[in-house]
């Protein structure tokens, strides 16, 4: 039987097909390092300084929310650069959530909600991950009591008076 030790945790795997008493080790176990990223690969892209598992930029990268809505991060938090697309995608999708709110509250009607999300390249280990969003709404509220509105209406309303016209011989 086998065992991977992942963290502080030892799991046992039946399956792994080793020999009862041989526990096999990671290439970072038999160099003595301690892995940042544990489950990263360890092999050092040409051109970088260190491997996914070593990097010490993955490691210390923290996300933060810098609008005035109530979400997610506002304060700084780290993610995982695996986890980084969904956790930023869900963020986002609180904003647009907040815009539909506030729409139905005001009586307003949301005409579009678009998110981007921004992906960049790890200088240290060349890893890809998402570096943040954006999101962008438009929400339309009516508002009858503005006096542009009512001279719009108005003139739309005499524009169309006159445009039909029915004879019966």
């Amino acid at each position: 039987m086998s065992s991977m030790i992942i963290g502080a945790s030892n799991y046992m795997n039946p399956y792994a097909g080793s020999y009862a008493g041989v526990r096999q080790t990671s290439a970072a176990e038999q160099t003595g390092k301690v892995l940042a990223n544990p489950g990263e690969s360890t092999k050092v892209s040409p051109g970088r300084k260190s491997s996914p598992a070593e990097c010490e930029t993955c490691k210390n990268r923290k996300y933060q929310d810098g609008s005035d809505e109530m979400v997610s991060f506002k304060s700084a938090a780290h993610i995982s650069p695996q986890a980084s697309a969904s956790r930023v995608r869900a963020h986002e999708q609180e904003h647009v959530s907040n815009a539909f709110t506030k729409a139905a509250r005001n009586g307003g009607k949301v005409l579009s909600a678009n998110v981007t999300l921004k992906t960049a390249i790890c200088p240290e280990c060349g890893s890809s991950y998402v570096a943040g969003g954006t999101t962008a709404t438009k929400i339309k509220y009516p508002n009858e009591s503005n006096p542009y509105t009512q001279n719009r209406k108005s003139l739309d309303a005499a524009s169309v008076i006159g445009q039909n016209l029915d004879i019966a011989v």
